[in-house]
């Protein structure tokens, strides 16, 4: 379970090749880089956002642990 060789690479692009054709790898290749885009796009927002609900989530947990022990005590 090694990584690929020289020789495996040159088969998978032949297989490619025959496969789908010479006029269709540029149209493949293109919409493989643009999902890759987007992919990453929406990774780093998902980064921004957590990122962010840290920030945010650091100033409120002393109030929310606050407010639930409030809630505690009216309870018992």
């Amino acid at each position: 379970m090694g990584s690929f060789g020289g020789m495996e690479i040159l088969i998978v692009l032949m297989v490619i090749l025959l496969f789908f054709g010479a006029k269709r790898i540029p149209e493949l290749a293109r919409g493989i880089g643009q999902g890759m885009n987007e992919f990453r796009k929406a990774s780093d927002q998902i980064k921004q956002e957590l990122e962010q609900g840290e920030k945010e989530g650091l100033g409120s947990t002393d109030k929310t642990q606050s407010s639930e022990k409030t809630e505690e005590s009216k309870v018992n």
